[in-house]
């Protein structure tokens, strides 16, 4: 977030929470005259990445849930939040991608390339 963002969400909204990443959100005082809801919005601890934002503070971010859903309440098959990682070193690349070493299996024989004019 630039420097101004930082500096006015503290005059022009009020404080909601913050999420275990460390990100800070805020909903606005007053209430949007063509909305007729308060605007809401997020101040990001690293970078400005929205993929970081977890499920329980998405929902509250959308107007989908009033107050923001509680952390702590982790079942044992939910798992931890990732960021998006596409175009990082760490994005998932299958076999035969390029920097995987570029070699595929071999089709199985019915395969027939198509070739224009046949």
């Amino acid at each position: 977030m630039s420097f101004l963002t930082r500096f006015t969400s503290g005059f022009t909204g009020r404080k909601v929470g913050t999420d275990r990443f460390g990100n800070v959100y805020y909903e606005s005082r007053a209430k949007q005259a063509v909305y007729g809801r308060t605007r809401r919005w997020a101040l990001f601890a690293k970078g400005n990445d929205p993929t970081v934002v977890p499920p329980e503070w998405h929902a509250w971010l959308h107007h989908i849930t009033a107050e923001p859903l509680p952390e702590t309440k982790r079942y044992a098959w939910q798992q931890e939040h990732l960021p998006n990682l596409t175009g990082t070193a760490h994005s998932y690349r299958p076999t035969g991608h390029d920097y995987v070493g570029g070699t595929r299996r071999t089709t199985t024989g019915d395969y027939e390339a198509w070739t224009p004019g046949s």
